[in-house]
């Protein structure tokens, strides 16, 4: 689920437009988890093709990416490989979290309270391989770029901002930070009007910014001193973090102590030796990532390829899909003469 950094985060809301030409890498499962959770239908249950697969992850994929190309801004998205074996514990815990969630799901809807049956649902999101391959079939025919990460994709995506492939990455977690990503954009894959849990309320949700730079010197610390912050705190690698201790709890020990071996807090002090940091801070500041080799390529939209794999094999409306594309590439002709020259 990532650290919880926000409260020392101050991000600025953006526009869609200023990220116009810019080459954004985007936390693929990220993304494709908000897009299972949140679009679901009345009774919470996921949208699905008429052979009973899933299809709520590409619905998202498909009409996001079409307003984000629209905007003139270039996704590439970065899919997980092997997770550290650190990670191991919290992928369990998620595991267990969405069966009891399950669980509570089906009860509610036996019960007949539809608004805790949608609730629970959101939690039960599971991404399976068939929906990954999909996702990465969609994203070819849209001439959206992936790339294939060895390990973290949030890492991964950071180190296309680091050696310039990518102005920034986009995430609904804060870890892209403590990988180095030298800007993070947020709710660039959800934004616009959403509904407020149990309440019938509307709110805008926008695009926000934070640059990894200028959040360091508000702090007055280093990018190995936020991760030391972000273990006090709780990471996917210790995600228990350390009882009582929050994020400025955390940042002011690390500021006072310098690094979590100098800290000399009774309790704590003992508490951290129970927990290899080291090892957790190799994978935030020496993660494994792609090569500086990395291609990424933008093409043409493949028009009849979309509709075949949107409408005739997953159901989607022909008019829906038809008419999204032609938005998209009237937009396009009146931010370039050409497509080629858009999508060179």
């Amino acid at each position: 689920m990532g650290t919880d950094l926000k409260p020392l985060i101050k991000a600025k809301e953006i526009r869609l437009e200023s990220l116009a030409g810019k080459v954004i890498a985007v936390d693929a499962y990220n993304a494709l988890y908000q897009f299972l959770a949140t679009i679901r239908g009345y009774t919470g249950e996921p949208l699905m093709d008429a052979h009973g697969r899933v299809t709520s992850h590409l619905s998202g994929l498909f009409y996001r990416n079409i307003n984000l190309l629209a905007a003139g801004i270039k996704p590439v998205y970065v899919f997980d490989g092997k997770p550290p074996a650190l990670k191991h514990a919290e992928l369990e815990s998620r595991r267990r979290s969405k069966e009891e969630a399950l669980a509570k799901y089906e009860e509610a809807l036996q019960e007949g309270r539809l608004e805790d049956a949608k609730k629970y649902a959101q939690a039960t999101s599971m991404l399976k391989d068939y929906m990954v391959s999909d996702a990465k079939s969609l994203l070819a025919l849209m001439g959206i770029p992936y790339v294939e990460a060895p390990s973290e994709g949030e890492a991964t995506a950071a180190h296309l901002t680091t050696i310039g492939s990518a102005y920034a990455t986009a995430s609904q977690d804060y870890d892209s930070l403590l990988f180095g990503a030298r800007r993070l954009i947020r709710n660039l894959t959800i934004s616009g009007s959403r509904k407020l849990p149990n309440k019938n309320v509307y709110i805008d949700v926008n695009p926000e910014i934070i640059e990894l730079d200028e959040l360091l010197r508000e702090l007055g610390i280093s990018r190995e001193a936020l991760v030391d912050v972000a273990i006090l705190i709780g990471t996917d690698f210790n995600p228990d973090g350390f009882k009582g201790i929050g994020a400025k709890k955390a940042l002011q020990l690390i500021k006072k102590h310098g690094r979590l071996e100098d800290i000399d807090v009774e309790g704590l002090r003992d508490e951290l030796k129970r927990i290899d940091y080291n090892a957790i801070r190799e994978v935030f500041l020496r993660p494994e990532v792609v090569g500086s080799d990395v291609r990424i390529e933008f093409k043409a939209v493949d028009e009849q390829g979309l509709i075949r794999f949107l409408c005739d094999e997953h159901n989607f409306s022909r008019d829906r899909v038809s008419n999204a594309i032609k938005r998209l590439k009237e937009t396009i002709r009146m931010r370039s003469s050409s497509l080629e020259q858009w999508f060179s």
